[in-house]
Parts: structure tokens; sequence; C-alpha cells
């Protein structure tokens, strides 16, 4: 009896030995890829930034402005570019939970004027090869230069002046709404925006 006594113990001891270590490792290697997941992070933001303001010569990273939202839980991230200390429009990210598979997250780009600059997907979860098109050069062209002011950011099917995307309207849905979000965030404080921090 006292030989599988201590077998059981021995087992427990190796056990807890095991755990200690697994959970140690797992703390070490999560700290070291917390930073370089971070930066990544940063470097994906700076990029479409990058893509979808006219030119500036801020930090609009640095420069950053977060706006609480009664549409969303989140602030949103608004991104102000400015060349020679004159604001030349801002990026903004938009969502929207209304994609066929949930999420569909953008930078839209807007010159001061109001007009769309550029789109960036940052994030979604849509059907491969149907609302993961919504990233193609012939659906995000549609939106370039338009002001969401007087061009209707619904598809057509809903009254708008989007094409959607074959077979995936309920993305391309998804996607008007979020531009159409981060359009109404960027008009009512575009005053707040236009004066640099520094």
């Amino acid at each position: 009896m006292s030989k599988k006594k201590d077998t059981f113990m021995n087992m427990v001891i190796s056990l807890f030995v095991i755990t200690i270590i697994s959970g140690f490792s797992l703390g070490y290697v999560n700290q070291l890829t917390e930073q370089p997941i971070k930066d990544a992070k940063v470097a994906k933001k700076t990029n479409a930034i990058k893509l979808v303001l006219p030119d500036f010569d801020n930090n609009p990273v640095e420069d950053v402005v977060l706006i609480k939202s009664e549409n969303i839980n989140d602030s949103i991230e608004v991104y102000p570019g400015f060349a020679n200390n004159e604001f030349v429009g801002a990026a903004v990210i938009g969502s929207s939970e209304k994609g066929f598979s949930g999420l569909v997250k953008l930078m839209i780009g807007f010159k001061a004027s109001g007009e769309i600059q550029n789109i960036e997907v940052l994030e979604q979860k849509e059907t491969p090869g149907l609302g993961t098109k919504m990233k193609d050069e012939k659906f995000l062209a549609q939106f370039r230069d338009k002001n969401p002011s007087t061009y209707n950011l619904k598809v057509k099917k809903d009254g708008g002046e989007v094409d959607a995307l074959t077979g995936a309207t309920i993305s391309s849905r998804a996607f008007g709404e979020a531009t159409q979000m981060a359009f109404d965030e960027f008009m009512k404080n575009k005053e707040n925006l236009k004066t640099p921090k520094n």
C-alpha cells in the first residue's frame, strides 16, 4: 500500500513541477512577444495612416485624438494630419459590427474639405472570395474623392450610390456604415482637430 502512496505522491509532485515550469515558460514567452506585438500594431496603423491621408509632415500617431461616441463602446481614434502647421485632413478609424462575420474595421482618410482621400481595411473576417474583396481596388475606388455629405454611402439596393460586392451585400453595407460613422465623427469634431497640439 505504501508503494502505491509513494507512486501517487511522485505523480503529484511531477505534475506540480511540470505546471510550475510551464507557467514560467509561458510567462517568459508572453513577456518576450508582448512588445513586438504592440510595435507591429503601431506600425500597421502608421502605414495605414500614410496610405489614407494627404501628404503630412507631423506625427499623427503622437497627435491622436480619442473621441467618445454614443454609437460604440470604445473611443474613436482620429489622427489629424498637418503640413507646415496647416490642417490637411484626418484619418479616422470607423467600424461596424454588422459584417457577415462580425467586425469590419477601416481607416478612412478625409481631406480637410471632407472628401475621402483613401480607405484602408484594418480588420475583417468576411467570407474569402466574397466579402474579403472589400480590399480590392475596384471596390475602394468608388469612394475616393467623394464627400459623404453628398454621396450616399449605402449600397444601390438600399437606395444609395455604392456598387455592392457581388454576393457580399451585407459586407458592403457594413463597409458603408463604418465609413459613414467615421465621416460623422470627423465632421462633428473637425474644428477641434485643426490646431496642432504643439
